[in-house]
């Protein structure tokens, strides 16, 4: 009897092994292909490393020149776009320490205007490398120091003539004359005016340039002080004389002068106003207060009041260094008025054409 041999187990796998081993390893080595080629190309879009961003951002060199000779001083290189003239007055600073940032004046030209502090570097590059020239503008002084030493002075040498020191004044003929009024009234105004310049720049004027060169401070001291000091010496004598006209012309003079002053704050409050609040598109325009309807006749009515201010003390105290320092301002301030009356010229033509610069009569 024939028994039915079964196939080993052996055999029985070997089949498929020999018939569908090559199909199955195939597959298998296309899916690992596919998963290798899959992480090659995830591995592909990576996110590029900083320093191959970085090296996208375009830097500018910036080549300083002395002004005279136009030897190279030093260059400020890997300056931002953003970056701004005071950025690299910084920059060179720390290349040469002896000059201070404030001290520094950068042209573009060699006989051009120096650049302001808030000018972008990008807007003055044609290459990548830019040529500035380089100019010692000397000791410098901030805005606010340069005025509050200028004002300072003039209100506290008034007042030590106004006391009659021993040193000035004889102190038998000081007991002996019997002081007028309007001594008393004289001081009180001086006082008044340099006080309000004093408050007015602590608390309202906005300087845009940050600094001054020392010298026109010292002539700005020089100038004020010694004036000061003639005027005051006049006044507070013993034998001082009265005005002619005695008290009207006092009081009618005292009257113009504390208008004069009002209208110069509310003038610079309005001035002021306008450049905090950013609205530099229009001209200065009249508002419900009585004083700044100058505005109608003239660009620049702060210039007025002043004027007016020096020329009602001359009237109130009669004396001749009064005059003569009410003159000298009055054409200062007209040549300060017209410089900046052609500057409204330029920006606000339609509205300030028909105005004066600072005298309403004259057109």
């Amino acid at each position: 009897m024939h028994q039915r041999q079964k196939p080993s187990a052996p055999e029985h796998r070997s089949n498929p092994a020999a018939d569908g081993g090559t199909l199955s390893m195939s597959h298998n080595d296309s899916r690992s292909l596919l998963n290798l080629s899959q992480l090659v190309l995830s591995a592909g879009q990576i996110k590029p490393s900083p320093a191959l961003k970085h090296s996208k951002i375009t830097y500018f060199e910036v080549e300083i020149l002395d002004v005279q000779s136009k030897k190279q001083i030093c260059i400020v290189d890997k300056v931002p776009p953003a970056s701004t003239v005071l950025d690299v007055k910084h920059k060179f600073h720390k290349a040469c320490p002896q000059w201070y940032p404030s001290r520094v004046g950068l042209q573009l030209e060699r006989n051009g205007p120096f650049l302001k502090d808030s000018i972008n570097i990008q807007s003055l590059a044609v290459s990548s490398i830019i040529t500035l020239y380089f100019t010692d503008l000397g000791q410098q002084v901030g805005w606010t120091t340069f005025f509050l030493t200028e004002y300072t002075g003039p209100l506290l040498i008034y007042l030590l003539f106004y006391i009659r020191l021993s040193t000035i004044y004889d102190q038998v003929e000081s007991r002996k004359n019997f002081r007028h009024p309007v001594v008393h009234l004289a001081c009180f105004c001086h006082c008044l005016h340099y006080i309000r310049h004093l408050l007015e720049t602590l608390f309202v004027h906005k300087f845009s340039e940050g600094h001054t060169p020392l010298k026109n401070m010292i002539k700005g001291c020089a100038f004020y002080w010694g004036f000061t000091s003639w005027i005051a010496y006049y006044i507070n004598h013993p034998p001082y004389t009265p005005p002619s006209f005695g008290h009207r012309q006092v009081s009618y003079a005292a009257f113009a002068f504390l208008m004069c002053e009002a209208g110069n704050h509310f003038i610079n409050v309005a001035l002021a106003h306008q450049t905090n609040s950013g609205n530099k598109t229009c001209f200065p325009s009249p508002t419900y207060n009585p004083f700044t309807w100058l505005f109608l006749l003239v660009s620049c009515p702060n210039y007025t009041y002043e004027a007016g201010s020096w020329i009602s003390f001359t009237v109130m105290t009669q004396t001749l260094p009064v005059g003569i320092f009410a003159f000298l301002m009055v054409i200062q301030m007209s040549l300060w008025a017209q410089k900046k009356h052609k500057l409204y010229l330029k920006r606000f033509y339609p509205e300030v054409r028909r105005k004066a610069a600072m005298i309403p009569i004259i057109f």
